[in-house]
C-alpha cells in the first residue's frame, strides 16, 4: 500500500473515532452547553484528602456507593429526557460531563476541570466576567464538605452550582458561597423534623452518636442546641470510630465500638439518633448484632436514612426500629426502566479516548453492584434522585429563558455563569406537581418525610409514615408505625416518667429530664405552662387540696342571722336592750325617790344612755364586717362600756366616802362633793379611754381582713382588722382596772345600811365580768376561728345584762314592789340605826 493510500485509511479511521456517539461513555454526552456533575460512586470511609503526594486519588480503588450511582443515572435520565422534550430548549442539545469525587477525597481536581477551557487553560485574570468554562453549571456533590470545596473555587467566576443533598447550615451564606442553591432542605428542617417526631412520641431521653467528622460534629451541635429548648436531654454522646478503607476492623476500633455498645445496653435511653455517613456505620452494627442489642428505635439522619447497603445487612431488623429522615418520594416517570435498562445492559462501552485518566470517570463494578440492589431501589422509590432531577430542570428552565427560547427554537448565544446565576435564581415552575423556586437562602422548600426501614421484599422497604413542610415548619400526617416492641407498644424513652398532675419536679442529677415528683402541697397549685418545678401559692381568697392545678374559692366564715347561736344572742341583746329601756323609764319617773338617789341619781342616766348604745351595737358583729361596722365595734362599744364601769366604780367609792371617810377626812370629802368628783373621775377615765380607742383605731387599720382557719384553711375567716385580738386586749386593760377598783370599794362597803349595800351586786358584776374578759382573752389565744367572735359578742352581751340587770334589776325591784322602802323616813332609819352599831 501506497503512502497515499495508507493516509487515506489512517484519516477514515480517526474520522470513524471521532464520529463514535457520545452516549458510549456513562461519564460524558456531548452537547451544545456542558453540565458538569459531581457524584460519590466510591468512598473513602476516612475521607483523606490527597495532599501529601502529588497524585489524584484512584477513586475506583474504594468502596462503590451505590446511591452515588444511581444519582448519577438520574442526571442522565434527566439530560436525555429534556433532549426529547419539544418544549423546552427546542433545538438545543444539553451535554454532561461528570466526575467521581470519591465522597471528599476528589473533588479539586473536579472543579478546576470544569472551571479550565477545552484545552485545559485556566487563566488567572482580574474580571472572569466574559470568562467561558467548560460547563455552564455544576450538579454536585452530595456533601456539604465537598460543596463547600467546589463553591471556593466555583465562586470565583460565579459558576453555577446547585447541589442535590449537601444540608450544612453553613452553606445558606451567600456572601461566601453567592454561587450555590440547592434543592434539598436545610439541616435546619431536618433537626427540626427530627425534634418534631421525639415530641410527638413523648421521647425525651435519647443516645447520640455521631461521626468523627464536620458532619457529625456540626448535626450534632445543631440538634442539641435545638433539644434543650424542648425539655429533651442527651443520655450521652458517643463518636464512632472510623473505618479502615477496606473496612478491616483494628483491635481500637473494635475496643471503641464495644464500648459505645456496653454505655447503649447499660443506658435507659431506648432512642439513638445518628449522624453519620453510610460506610462509618457498618462495623457498628455489626457489632449492635453481634452483642444483641434489641428493642432501640434508630433514628437515621438523612446520610443513611435510605442506603440499601445497609438495609441489606443480614439480622439488622433484629436491632430495633428504624427510622428516617429524608426527602419526599416523588415517582420519576420511566426512570425505575431507564437504570435497569442499563443495568441489564451490562459493562459500559469503551470510554471517550480524549478523557484523562485523573478525573476518575469509570467505574468497573458500577452495573453488577447496582444491579445487585435493583429491587430495593426499585420498592424504594425516587426520593435523593428527584432532587437531581429537579436540579437538571433547574438549569434547564434558566437556559430555556437566558437564550429567549420559544416553541421552535432557541438563541444558541454565548452563556456567562453569572447571567445564568441571574436567571435560576428567578425560576418558578411545577415539576411533578411540585413548585420549584428558590428561597431568599438559595434552597427548594422541598417536604421531608419519615420513613421506616421494612424487611419485606414484598412491599416498599422505606415506608413513609409522616411528613415535615418546611415553609410551615410542622411535622404532619403521621402514621402507624410497627414497633419492634411486644404487643406493638409505643417504646418508652424517658429518665423520669411524666409527674401526675399536681406534682412538681425535683431535679436529680445535671439532666433536666431527670427528676423525681413530689405533691403540691394544700394551698398551692402546680401550673405546668409556667413552671413545672415550683408550685405556686394560692391567692390569699383561694385554697387547694394535695396535688392540685388550680385553686377553689375558700368558704367565707363570719356570724349569719340564720345561725342558731347568733339568734340566741340577739334574744339576749334585746331582752337587754327592752330591760333597759324599761329601767330607763321606771327611774325617770321615780328620780326624785330615795332609792333612784341613792343608786346615783343623775349619774344613773349617765350609766343606762350608754347601756341602751352598746346593746344596739350587737347587730354590727352580724353579717359581713365592713368599715363603719368595725368603727362601731373598736371605738363606740369599747366607749360606751367603759363609761358604765367608770360610773359602777366611782359610785362605789362615793358610797363608801359618805360611810366611811366623811367622818374621817371631811375636809376631802367637802372637795369631792364641791369640785363634782364623780363626774370628774368620770370625765377623765372616758377621756383616758378616747385616747385609747383612737390611738388603736389609728394604729390598726379598720379595714374588714380576711385569715384562713387555722383547723380548716379551706374556711376564710373575715375579721375587722388582722390584729383584733391585740385592740380588744387594749381595750379591755382599762376595764379589767376599773372592775377590780369597783370589787375592792364594794368589798369596803359591804357592811353598809341595806339600803344603800350594793356590795354584793356590784361584787358580782365585776367578778363575772373580770372572769370573763379573762376567759375570753385565753380563748383567743389559743383559738382563732369565728367562734371567737361568737364568743366574744355572748360575753359582751352577758357583761351589758350583768350591768342592766345586776345592778339596777335590785332597785327596779324595790322601786315596783316595795314602795313603803322607797321613803326618806325609812331610808333615816336605815342610816341611824348603822351608826348606833358604829359607836
Amino acid at each position: 500500500m501506497g503512502p497515499w493510500a495508507r493516509m487515506v485509511c489512517s484519516l477514515f479511521l480517526l474520522l470513524q473515532v471521532l464520529a463514535e456517539p457520545a452516549e458510549n461513555s456513562d461519564f460524558y454526552l456531548a452537547g451544545d452547553y456542558l453540565l458538569g456533575g459531581l457524584f460519590s460512586l466510591h468512598a473513602d470511609a476516612k475521607g483523606t484528602v490527597h495532599l501529601n503526594y502529588q497524585q489524584v486519588p484512584k477513586c475506583k480503588e474504594y468502596e462503590m456507593k451505590v446511591m452515588g450511582y444511581n444519582l448519577m443515572q438520574a442526571m442522565r435520565f434527566t439530560v436525555e429526557e429534556i433532549n426529547n422534550h419539544s418544549s423546552l430548549l427546542p433545538g438545543v442539545w444539553l451535554g454532561y460531563e461528570m466526575v467521581d469525587v470519591c465522597y471528599i477525597s476528589n473533588n479539586v481536581q473536579p472543579a478546576l476541570y470544569f472551571l479550565a477551557q477545552e484545552n485545559d487553560f485556566l487563566p488567572i485574570q482580574e474580571d472572569y466576567t466574559h470568562y467561558l468554562p467548560r460547563v455552564v453549571a455544576v450538579i454536585g456533590p452530595d456533601n456539604s464538605d465537598s460543596t463547600m470545596t467546589v463553591a471556593d473555587f466555583l465562586s470565583i467566576c460565579l459558576l453555577p452550582q446547585i447541589t442535590y443533598s449537601a444540608i450544612s447550615e453553613g452553606l445558606r451564606d451567600k456572601r461566601r458561597f453567592p454561587s450555590l442553591l440547592r434543592t434539598a432542605p436545610s439541616a435546619d428542617h431536618h433537626i427540626e423534623a427530627m425534634v418534631q417526631l421525639m415530641l410527638h412520641f413523648r421521647w425525651n431521653w435519647i443516645i447520640l452518636l455521631v461521626s468523627n467528622d464536620s458532619y457529625g460534629h456540626e448535626n450534632s451541635h445543631m440538634l442539641s442546641d435545638r433539644l434543650s429548648r424542648h425539655d429533651i436531654c442527651i443520655a450521652f454522646q458517643e463518636t464512632l470510630p472510623t473505618p479502615q478503607p477496606d473496612q478491616v476492623v483494628t483491635l481500637e476500633e473494635r475496643k471503641r465500638l464495644e464500648a459505645i455498645v456496653d454505655k447503649l445496653q447499660q443506658s435507659t435511653a431506648r432512642v439513638v439518633v445518628v449522624f453519620s455517613p453510610e460506610l462509618s456505620l457498618n462495623n457498628f452494627f455489626i457489632e449492635v448484632l453481634r452483642r444483641n442489642f434489641t428493642g432501640a428505635v434508630w433514628i437515621a439522619s438523612e446520610s443513611w436514612s435510605i442506603d440499601p447497603v445497609l438495609h441489606n445487612l443480614t439480622g439488622l431488623h433484629h436491632a430495633g426500629t428504624f427510622l428516617g429522615i429524608t426527602v419526599k418520594n416523588v415517582p420519576i416517570p420511566g426512570f425505575s426502566e431507564f437504570r435497569l435498562r442499563r443495568a441489564q445492559a451490562g459493562q459500559s462501552l469503551p470510554k471517550r479516548t480524549s478523557l484523562r485518566p485523573t478525573c476518575n470517570q469509570e467505574c468497573d463494578t458500577c452495573l453488577s453492584t447496582t444491579a445487585y440492589f435493583n429491587t430495593i431501589l426499585t420498592l424504594s422509590g425516587e426520593r435523593v434522585v428527584y432532587t437531581v432531577y429537579s436540579s437538571v430542570y433547574v438549569v434547564a428552565h434558566a437556559l430555556h429563558s437566558l437564550l429567549g427560547c420559544n416553541q421552535t427554537h432557541c438563541a444558541k448565544t454565548v452563556v456567562y455563569p453569572w447571567k445564568l446565576l441571574q436567571e435560576i435564581w428567578k425560576v418558578n415552575f411545577t415539576l411533578l406537581g411540585h413548585p420549584i423556586f428558590f428561597d431568599q437562602q438559595g434552597d427548594v422548600p422541598m417536604p421531608l418525610e419519615i420513613i421506616q426501614w421494612h424487611w419485606d421484599t414484598s412491599q416498599n422497604p422505606f415506608k413513609s409514615i409522616a411528613s415535615y413542610y418546611p415553609v410551615e415548619r410542622l411535622l404532619k400526617d403521621i402514621g402507624s408505625i410497627s414497633w419492634h416492641t411486644p404487643n406493638n407498644t409505643i417504646p418508652v424513652s424517658m429518665c423520669s416518667k411524666n409527674c401526675q398532675p399536681g406534682q412538681r419536679k425535683k431535679s436529680v442529677g445535671i439532666h433536666p429530664c431527670c427528676f423525681e415528683c413530689l405533691d403540691c402541697v394544700p394551698g398551692t397549685f402546680l401550673n405546668k405552662t409556667s413552671d413545672e418545678y415550683e408550685c405556686q401559692l394560692c391567692p390569699s381568697n383561694e385554697w387547694s387540696h394535695s396535688r392540685s392545678t388550680s385553686c377553689f374559692k375558700r368558704r367565707l366564715a363570719f356570724l349569719q342571722w340564720h345561725e342558731t347561736s347568733t339568734i340566741a344572742v340577739t334574744l339576749l341583746a334585746s331582752l337587754g336592750f327592752f330591760s333597759t329601756l324599761a329601767i330607763l323609764v321606771i327611774f325617770w319617773r321615780h328620780f326624785q325617790t330615795p332609792i333612784v338617789r341613792s343608786a346615783g341619781g343623775p349619774m344613773c342616766f349617765l350609766m343606762l344612755t350608754p347601756l341602751l348604745v352598746a346593746y344596739s351595737v350587737v347587730p354590727m358583729y352580724v353579717g359581713p364586717p365592713t368599715v363603719p361596722m368595725c368603727l362601731w365595734r373598736q371605738a363606740l362599744f369599747a366607749f360606751c362600756f367603759t363609761l358604765c364601769l367608770s360610773c359602777i366604780t366611782v359610785r362605789s367609792f362615793q358610797i363608801v366616802c359618805i360611810f366611811k371617810m366623811a367622818s374621817r377626812l371631811p375636809r376631802a370629802y367637802s372637795y369631792w362633793v364641791r369640785y363634782h368628783g364623780p363626774y370628774i373621775f368620770v370625765v377623765c377615765i372616758t377621756a383616758f379611754k378616747v385616747v385609747i380607742v383612737s390611738g388603736n383605731v389609728l394604729t390598726v387599720t379598720t379595714s374588714p381582713t380576711a385569715h384562713a382557719d387555722p383547723d380548716d384553711p379551706k374556711i376564710l375567716i373575715l375579721s375587722c382588722n388582722a390584729n383584733y385580738r391585740n385592740g380588744l386586749l387594749i381595750n379591755t386593760i382599762l376595764d379589767l382596772l376599773l372592775s377590780v377598783a369597783g370589787f375592792g370599794f364594794a368589798y369596803m362597803g359591804k357592811e353598809l345600811p341595806t339600803n344603800y349595800n350594793e356590795a354584793k351586786f356590784i361584787t358580782l358584776n365585776m367578778t363575772f365580768y373580770f372572769t370573763s374578759s379573762v376567759s375570753i382573752c385565753t380563748f383567743m389565744s389559743v383559738y382563732d376561728g369565728v367562734l371567737v367572735t361568737v364568743m366574744d359578742l355572748l360575753v359582751t352581751v352577758l357583761n351589758l345584762l350583768a350591768i342592766s340587770l345586776g345592778f339596777f334589776g335590785p332597785k327596779c325591784y324595790m322601786i315596783l314592789f316595795y314602795p313603803e322602802r322607797n321613803t326618806p323616813a325609812y331610808f333615816n332609819s336605815m342610816i341611824q340605826g348603822y351608826t348606833m352599831r358604829e359607836t
